[in-house]
């Protein structure tokens, strides 16, 4: 293992909430309790809002994950593969892959797999979810005690039951230590736009890094000095998606 303690730290732990200290900490139970939404900033932001998600199950419970993918955003945007995934420390032989035709098909999928108890986490790419369909998921959640993450499209707007939403874009990746033109950890941009067990951060934007090292999210510093080492390869966040076809 490399020996960084005579490197320039560019990254943190997450600290610093506003609000109540008693508020639970970040990423306030991401991929580790209830129902959490995960959109694009933009369209074509879906392989960062998946690179998010897969950064967020290194830390899950042990167990299967359930992947459940409406076709038509697989054929739009491409899949996260089994290979992609294990850039971030996981097991690509713990991932089952679902397909499902409609958004009422995923969701009707998301929840079984929910209520199963079969299951680590539950994770739904899926084009619209109205608030009765994620107050649902939010209900078999705190039964079955089986978290999930819903990957949903720069459209998503309007109330939801779930316990957070999350709006994500990808970040230019961190410097590489070894080779400059080479892309370094994925980093993100994401806005927390709603937050139930942390209200006050609600509207707080977030520069976030995967630690691959700690397989853990964690808070860029020093980005407003501009980016250290800017270069045009395409951000390493969409390294876990493959084109369909």
């Amino acid at each position: 293992m490399i020996d960084r303690r005579g490197l320039p730290s560019l990254v943190q732990p997450f600290s610093g909430l506003r609000g109540d200290a008693a508020s639970p900490a970040f990423p306030f139970g991401l991929a580790a309790e209830g129902v959490h939404e995960i959109a694009e900033r933009a369209y074509g932001d879906a392989g960062a809002a998946a690179g998010f998600a897969l950064s967020a199950l290194a830390r899950s419970r042990p167990g299967v994950w359930l992947w459940i993918r409406q076709r038509d955003l697989v054929l739009d945007l491409g899949r996260v593969t089994g290979l992609g995934a294990s850039a971030f420390g996981l097991d690509p032989a713990r991932f089952l892959f679902v397909e499902t035709g409609t958004p009422v098909d995923t969701l009707i999928a998301a929840e079984e797999g929910i209520r199963s108890g079969a299951v680590s986490t539950v994770i739904a790419e899926v084009g619209e979810a109205s608030f009765t369909a994620t107050r649902r998921l939010i209900l078999a959640s705190e039964t079955g005690g089986t978290p999930a993450l819903l990957l949903l499209p720069h459209t998503r707007e309007g109330a939801t039951a779930a316990q957070a939403r999350w709006r994500v874009s990808p970040a230019p990746s961190s410097p590489n230590l070894f080779d400059a033109r080479a892309p370094g950890s994925p980093r993100w941009r994401a806005r927390l736009e709603r937050c139930r067990a942390a209200p006050g951060e609600a509207g707080r934007d977030f520069d976030l890094e995967f630690d691959d090292e700690t397989l853990c999210l964690r808070l860029v510093s020093g980005l407003a000095d501009g980016p250290a080492a800017p270069r045009p390869a395409r951000p390493a966040a969409l390294l876990p998606f493959r084109r369909a076809g």
